[in-house]
């Protein structure tokens, strides 16, 4: 029996649920709005409200948290990305260092006076194939 436990499997393996949930959230945050289905939405719904919630302590561990959880790799720049960074031009930087950027200083003063429920799901239609109901996962406004 699986009392208490809340966890959604989504029919993969634990690992895979982990890589699913690090990208989507990576996603979620860059582009404020993604299209999935609604298993997957409630599931990534649970770890952007606590994204957020790190997000607004803006300590030194919570930040370290989010990028273990959101299973971020920094790189060491190159050497073109070295002098782009030193020139102000983020624009060829890695993705994912963009997302920390995003989540502590844009999302994390958006929702200073909010106390959770960040996120909304909005509920679509069925996807052709395999007829899994879909949605939208967005950020409030």
């Amino acid at each position: 029996m699986r009392h208490a436990k809340d966890t959604f499997k989504i029919g993969r393996t634990s690992s895979h649920r982990r890589c699913l949930v690090a990208n989507m959230l990576k996603a979620l945050i860059e582009h404020g709005r993604i299209e999935t289905t609604v298993r997957k939405a409630k599931e990534i719904r649970r770890h952007a409200d606590k994204m957020i919630t790190l997000a607004k302590k803006n300590t030194l561990s919570s930040r370290r948290q989010a990028i273990a959880e959101l299973m971020i790799s920094f790189n060491a720049l190159t050497a073109k990305e070295a002098r782009d960074a030193k020139a102000g031009n983020t624009e060829s930087y890695n993705g994912d260092r963009k997302v920390v950027g995003i989540l502590f200083n844009e999302l994390a003063s958006r929702f200073t006076t909010r106390n959770g429920g960040y996120t909304r799901i909005i509920k679509k239609d069925f996807r052709v194939g395999d007829n899994a109901p879909t949605c939208y996962l967005e950020f409030l406004a």
